[in-house]
């Protein structure tokens, strides 16, 4: 019986040495893919916040379209886009709780 708990106990130290060995290479395979991923989650992020922002997208757009030469024309331009922006944004808002003020009736 000693005998095989003998066994046993050895068995398991090259276990947990080729474990320690395994962990210790996927932690250095981790710490070079850790930029690379870091970036891809970051430009999954403003693709998403593009995504939900369309009407901003779309200013943008325009103020690259409508380039005006001088810098007094392109924040007029800016803030006059800015404003319509925040005024179809709220007005979306609105829509959206007044369906859901209907719907609940």
């Amino acid at each position: 019986m000693n005998e095989r708990l003998l066994e046993v106990r050895q068995r398991r130290g090259e276990l947990l040495r080729i474990i320690a060995a395994q962990r210790e290479t996927i932690a250095n395979s981790a710490t070079r893919w850790q930029y690379p991923l870091a970036v891809l989650d970051r430009g999954c992020s403003v693709a998403g916040h593009l995504r939900r922002h369309p009407v901003m997208v779309a200013a943008v757009a325009a103020l690259l379209v409508a380039r005006r030469n001088s810098l007094a024309g392109a924040l007029k331009w800016g803030l006059v886009v800015w404003r319509g922006y925040r005024y179809l944004d709220a007005m979306k808002y609105k829509l959206t709780v007044r369906k859901a003020t209907i719907q609940r009736l």
